[in-house]
């Protein structure tokens, strides 16, 4: 063949030798396929390359091209294979010993009484059983291209979320520079190694799915290499192909683990507090401090994590903590024994809910009081209480500005009082469950904001249980 020609005989939609060539009045050539689905998006009729006008839908076939093509691929098609016995070529297909054979072969000893097919009629047949096999492959290697993204978004959140961590403490660090120099190092080195090995892990998850995704990739090339193969060669290595294919073990895909981000809370939540011992003057301690990590997408938090408020929605990673919907977040702790107290500024806010929840309470789709949820709330000029035995009409003595929650875990008892005037407004009985985690919830641009504690109130670490403990 001359130089150039098979670029002259290839298609310039899909890039491959001419397949049922038609020509337009252009005099330009195109696959009749490509062509079809190129005018399916278009709603002119027009020349691919030109942009001119094409009168018909139906262009005639450029006979000439189409004969030059076959001619082509003839040439550089693979050499017939011949039966090594007897030098002929290889028409039939033994069903009884699976191999390709001549019309001499098939009279012989060897075949006598065996069944026969036409060699192209068994290839068809044996293309389609490679063809199935390789289809949970393909169906793989996708799902886990969509899982490596999310790792790799979720990597920029880790990184993301360090770095708005590191300004917040430096922040606080500089307030109390004279006396925390050593203690801002100390707080950023352990920041520092949580980043380290939280991006250690997606790092090692995603190296472990680009060697999967690379293996299935190169047994799927070698399978789509024989299926293009002619049929007596495919027919000889098929087995071979299949094998390698049903070899590949399909096990789980990867999920992103709970636990997954940054626990932001724990290096900025407190920091004044946790060093209360060296500027004891200046302590500024909230007794709840959110979880960024649990917050609805459409939540606002603030630096220091202690209010929250509605806003535009985020593009935040999925993981398992995180409120799907509904506006609600949780504490960074939640608590298994013990007394504790807090108190919530909701001001002028128009809709908002200040509870706890039990560490199972559905995190995913619509909330459901059932699964955990003891809460006070207001929404459209009225108060209602919430648990799981479903909600009753609150009448408080005047207009909540801001609300204490009392858990007495030892006694089993929850308590909500006016912060203000300490008056009663609910009380319920959990009993002794699961952990209850302080939970938010607001539709309101007005933020909620905890209060803070008393000086000289403390928590007690033995009661308290962390989202990712288990991690």
């Amino acid at each position: 063949m001359a130089p150039g020609l098979e670029e002259e005989l290839t298609c310039p939609v899909c890039r491959d030798i001419f397949e049922e060539p038609v020509f337009l009045p252009c005099s330009h050539s195109f696959c009749r396929a490509c062509l079809k689905r190129w005018w399916k998006k278009k709603q002119v009729l027009k020349c691919p390359v030109c942009n001119n006008a094409c009168g018909s839908k139906r262009p005639p076939c450029n006979l000439a091209l189409k004969n030059a093509c076959e001619a082509f691929l003839l040439e550089r098609a693979e050499p017939e294979p011949l039966c090594r016995l007897h030098a002929e070529s290889l028409k039939l297909f033994c069903l009884d010993h699976q191999e390709p054979v001549c019309l001499i072969c098939r009279d012989s000893d060897a075949h006598r009484n065996h069944s026969f097919r036409p060699v192209s009629e068994a290839a068809l047949d044996l293309r389609e059983e490679l063809r199935r096999s390789l289809e949970p492959l393909q169906d793989r290697l996708k799902l886990l291209q969509q899982v490596k993204g999310h790792f790799g978004h979720t990597t920029e959140h880790v990184l993301l979320q360090t770095r708005q961590a590191e300004t917040q403490m430096k922040k606080q660090f500089q307030e109390l520079h004279r006396f925390l120099q050593e203690e801002e190092d100390a707080r950023i080195d352990a920041l520092r190694e949580e980043e380290r090995q939280k991006v250690w892990v997606l790092s090692h998850e995603t190296e472990a799915l680009r060697r999967e995704m690379a293996a299935l990739s190169d047994v799927i090339q070698a399978a789509e290499e024989q299926l293009r193969a002619a049929d007596a060669s495919f027919i000889r290595n098929h087995k071979a192909a299949v094998e390698r294919v049903q070899r590949c073990r399909l096990q789980d895909v990867p999920r992103l683990l709970s636990g997954a981000l940054m626990d932001v809370a724990k290096h900025v939540g407190n920091l004044s507090f946790r060093v209360w011992t060296k500027m004891k003057e200046v302590v500024s301690y909230r007794p709840v401090i959110l979880d960024p990590n649990t917050a609805e997408a459409g939540l606002l938090l603030s630096e220091d994590l202690t209010s929250v408020r509605h806003g535009p929605r985020q593009e935040l990673p999925e993981n398992p903590e995180r409120f799907e919907c509904h506006g609600m977040v949780l504490g960074s702790q939640g608590f298994c024994s013990g007394a504790h107290s807090w108190s919530v500024e909701v001001g002028d806010s128009r809709a908002w809910l200040v509870g706890v929840a039990a560490e199972g309470f559905r995190r995913k789709g619509a909330p459901d009081p059932s699964s955990g949820l003891w809460a006070v709330a207001f929404s459209n000029g009225e108060y209602v209480s919430i648990s799981p035995t479903g909600p009753s009409p609150l009448h408080p003595e005047r207009k909540l500005k801001s609300v204490s929650v009392h858990l007495d875990w030892g006694r089993g008892r929850l308590t909500f009082t006016d912060a203000e005037t300490q008056a009663h407004i609910q009380e319920f009985t959990p009993g002794h469950t699961e952990a209850l985690f302080p939970l938010f919830h607001t539709s309101s641009d007005l933020p909620l904001r905890i209060s803070q504690a008393p000086s000289g109130e403390d928590e007690d670490e033995d009661c308290v249980v962390r989202l990712d403990d288990e991690i």
